[in-house]
């Protein structure tokens, strides 16, 4: 063989064996994408199943992508961080018709007899509902939540049909605690009445879920306001109760509390309506908020700030001025105190004393212009500035009030608000003059909101000292706590009714302001239709029943906001007591 042949037949192996290579490489190469089209289908097909189940067509119903794949609701805390609302794992009780085989029987057994079974284990049970579900074979959700031993006995029941599909179950960790101001989820997830609604697209944002919200709420000051409220209002037998506590400067909500309440764990239809019988008299909802909700004639609580805006225009000066105390007749009616108070009465002796016709007479003086002016500076036209959705219409008159309307508001006839607004009002009256909205968002230090002025600070200065002066000598004794330099009002007002006011129904209120020396937050407890009991010395007004309830709940949440009783200082009203007889003694 030549040399060029030999040449050749080496050339052509060499070529002969970089093709075998090139294919083998292009034959792994189809392998792989093969094998990597394969993992993608797969995976398709395992995403379209979990959003085919989720949609509800496969046996966990209830389940969603989002709820597999996303955080979970987010969480509402107090200011101190303490869990006010959250999410846990939990069991919800599906009936699924097709568990068996589509097209197959849903149940093994009866469903009379499925039902009964169901209802040995929940004995609250919507029996009639869940037997025509199971009856008819309609596919949902039977119960929603199911404790992990109410589970297992469901297990036992043997039906393939029944399954307990993971969930996420919103718990109040405290109880009934707050209730009004957290709301509730409903069975769709959504936040309904209290700050679950008003937070609810901030909870149940994918981004924000992580982050907890943090209210102006301190839970220990709540449980200390619902303990007290609660023990006053059976005390005295009262239908309901209402209080709040607000930080004076930056309208922090500490504690808001409407008795009876209700519990977001298990909210009932009772809870959120009821018959039209029922509230006619009187009844309302467990979910109804008192406090922010409902308005109410408040009464004498209004005298302080009458005389506030006297003050503030110029028409009182002189407190040691006397006015008459006798009836005040006008347009056809009289206007009396309860009882005789003498004939003539000054300022300091009007608050102490809680007489409507000096206070009549002050708001004549003051007119009708300036102490309306000044009520609206105070928000009583409007809606109480809350960021809660329940907030109740005040019955003000928009019209020209005349002098016998004056008169009436003075002593806080004729207008109706809520208690937040009494609340606001009293924050402006003793802080130096500036109202600020309410609020319960955490308000951070040095971030308060401006306000507007609606008292001068001298006029403030001068109702520190008269709310003092109530408490040592007057209707709000039974509120003086030891150390804490406690000042506000009483309010005791008849109910309105059908033809008139209704002599035996009450409501009963203390506004009140602490340390008055160096005021720092404003306390308002209301009882609605308190009776005469053993625990009121058979009175029902508010000297008796709802200023107790602050002489007891100031001593146990003072030393929680940092105030401590103090037995060294106090106001100095050294100038008024020289004014009321048996004061200066």
């Amino acid at each position: 063989m030549s040399s060029l042949a030999v040449s050749t037949a080496i050339s052509s192996g060499r070529v002969r064996l970089v093709s075998d290579r090139q294919e083998a490489l292009l034959v792994a190469r189809i392998r792989v994408l093969v094998v990597a089209v394969g993992f993608a289908l797969l995976a398709l097909i395992a995403l379209l199943r979990i959003v085919f189940l989720g949609i509800g067509g496969g046996t966990t119903g209830p389940t969603t992508l989002e709820e597999a794949l996303l955080p979970p609701r987010g969480e509402i805390t107090d200011r101190n961080g303490i869990a006010l609302a959250r999410n846990y794992p939990a069991r919800a009780l599906w009936f699924n018709p097709d568990a068996l085989g589509e097209g197959e029987e849903s149940l093994v057994k009866s469903p009379d007899k499925v039902v009964a079974e169901l209802l040995a284990i929940f004995p609250d049970l919507e029996q009639d509902r869940v037997r025509k579900m199971l009856a008819s074979g309609t596919a949902g959700y039977l119960r929603r939540r199911v404790l992990p031993e109410e589970a297992n006995r469901v297990f036992d029941i043997g039906e393939v049909a029944l399954e307990l599909p993971q969930e996420t179950d919103r718990h109040y960790p405290q109880g009934m605690l707050g209730a009004h101001v957290l709301g509730y989820v409903d069975s769709d997830g959504g936040g309904k009445v209290g700050m679950e609604q008003v937070l609810d697209d901030r909870l149940s944002n994918p981004v924000l879920r992580g982050e907890a919200s943090s209210l102006s709420l301190d839970i220990r000051v709540q449980g200390a306001l619902e303990d007290e409220l609660r023990k006053g209002m059976l005390s005295v037998n009262a239908m309901g109760a209402a209080g709040i506590v607000l930080d004076v400067d930056t309208g922090e909500i500490l504690a808001l509390a409407s008795l009876p309440e209700f519990d977001p764990n298990a909210v009932k239809g009772e809870d959120l309506i009821v018959s039209d019988a029922a509230y006619k008299r009187g009844e309302i909802p467990r979910a109804f908020n008192r406090v922010t909700n409902q308005v109410y004639e408040l009464g004498s609580t209004f005298k302080p700030l009458t005389v506030a805006a006297a003050i503030d225009a110029g028409t009182v000066r002189d407190f040691g001025k006397r006015y008459d105390a006798s009836g005040v007749a006008i347009d056809g009616f009289t206007i009396r105190d309860s009882h005789d108070l003498g004939a003539s009465l000054n300022i300091p002796q009007m608050l102490i004393h809680s007489s409507n016709t000096v206070t009549a007479r002050v708001s004549d003086e003051l007119g009708e212009a300036k102490l309306r002016q000044t009520f609206e500076d105070l928000g009583m036209h409007e809606r109480p500035y809350i960021e809660l959705p329940a907030r109740g219409h005040p019955l003000w008159q928009t019209s020209k009030w005349g002098r016998l309307k004056t008169m009436n508001v003075g002593f806080g006839h004729g207008i109706a608000v809520t208690p937040l607004h009494l609340a606001s009002a009293y924050a402006a009256m003793v802080n130096g003059g500036i109202w600020r909205p309410a609020t319960l968002h955490r308000i951070e230090p040095g971030m308060a909101p401006k306000g507007r002025r609606v008292f001068k600070e001298s006029t403030s200065s001068r109702m520190r000292q008269l709310l003092r002066m109530i408490a040592l000598y007057g209707t709000g004794k039974n509120a003086d706590a030891a150390g804490y330099r406690v000042g506000g009002k009483t309010g005791s007002a008849e109910k309105p009714g059908v033809g008139g006011y209704r002599r035996k129904s009450l409501v009963s209120t203390f506004a009140a302001v602490f340390p008055m020396d160096n005021p720092r937050f404003v306390v308002i407890a209301m009882l609605d239709e308190p009776k005469g009991t053993t625990a009121s010395s058979f009175q029902r007004t508010a000297a008796w029943n709802a200023a107790p309830i602050v002489g007891k709940l100031v001593p146990r949440i003072g030393p929680i906001l940092g105030v401590r009783p103090d037995m060294t200082r106090d106001v100095d009203i050294s100038d008024l007591k020289r004014l009321v007889p048996g004061a200066a003694e």
